[in-house]
């Protein structure tokens, strides 16, 4: 499953190609991925106008004009490619390498840019990727929304909140921060790598890091920090890009190679001074990774 940085990576890539670009036609080659497509999906996106592409979550969203959004999640296997119809080396329009078979090809949006016309592909193996349609302004009252909580990098990430999310909990800290009520986005890699380097466990409990008055401790400002560094990190990285998923314009990313902790047990911790030896885990049916020697906290 992609975790925030990759969907960000492929934000990122994607927003040149399809922003301002009018979707002259929607292609659908099969009836579902791992919903099905919404009733009229081609039809009522054909001629519009596409105003931004941004991301909430894990969840790319693609603004139309008219107060229209797409709403699109990778699923375990999902990717998108573009391809600018035999105009690769044109100023403003580029072809990306595929990434995946054609037969995986389920939607192509078939755009006209400002450097002509060009194609965008959502390509989906396993199908358990899925589209959906709303307007822009009931977003925060679906289901998958309504609970989230703030970005990670956003202005509404603070000590201060997470202290009131996490005030009296005995809920593990790492359970916590995987509750998209709490953060919105976190997944398990970045979680571990965060945990690491602000030196916490993964087993205590949350509401450790608030005192008895509803202040957040010193250790839980500096696991804020440690949550934007590594996100931030990875986005600039280009996303971790484990198993299936790669960057929008089909190379790899290589924030992996700098992991502290994830994937790396029995290999020694990374933190300066310290003779510990890496672990794994299972909390919550997911693979923890984390030094017992100095993630004390």
């Amino acid at each position: 499953m992609p975790e925030l940085p990759e969907v960000e990576t492929v934000r990122r890539g994607l927003a040149p190609a399809m922003e301002n670009a009018v979707i002259e036609r929607l292609e659908l080659k099969r009836k579902d991925l791992r919903f099905p497509f919404p009733e009229g999906f081609a039809a009522v996106t054909e001629g519009r106008r596409i105003k931004s592409l941004g991301r909430r979550a894990k969840y790319l969203l693609i603004d139309l004009e008219d107060d229209l959004t797409i709403i699109a999640h990778l699923g375990m296997s999902g990717s998108f490619r573009i391809e600018a119809d035999g105009r690769s080396d044109a100023p403003g329009a580029f072809a990306l390498p595929r990434g995946k078979d054609e037969k995986h090809d389920h939607v192509i949006f078939h755009l006209n840019g400002a450097g002509g016309p060009l194609r965008v592909i959502y390509n989906d193996p396993r199908r358990f990727g899925f589209m959906m349609l709303s307007p822009r302004r009931a977003l925060e009252t679906l289901a998958a929304f309504r609970d989230l909580g703030p970005e990670p990098l956003g202005n509404a990430l603070d000590a201060a909140t997470l202290a009131a999310r996490f005030a009296g909990k005995k809920q593990p800290l790492k359970a916590a921060l995987l509750d998209q009520r709490n953060i919105a986005g976190l997944g398990n890699i970045y979680v571990c790598e965060a945990l690491w380097r602000a030196g916490l466990s993964p087993f205590s409990a949350a509401g450790e890091l608030v005192s008895p008055t509803g202040r957040p401790r010193a250790s839980l400002g500096h696991l804020v920090e440690a949550i934007r560094a590594v996100i931030a990190e990875a986005i600039t990285a280009g996303g971790s890009t484990l198993r299936d998923h790669r960057q929008a314009d089909g190379t790899l990313g290589y924030f992996q190679h700098n992991f502290a902790v994830y994937d790396r047990a029995g290999e020694p911790c990374r933190h300066a001074g310290c003779k510990g030896t890496i672990a794994r885990a299972v909390q919550g049916g997911r693979s923890t990774f984390y030094c017992a020697t100095c993630q004390t906290g």
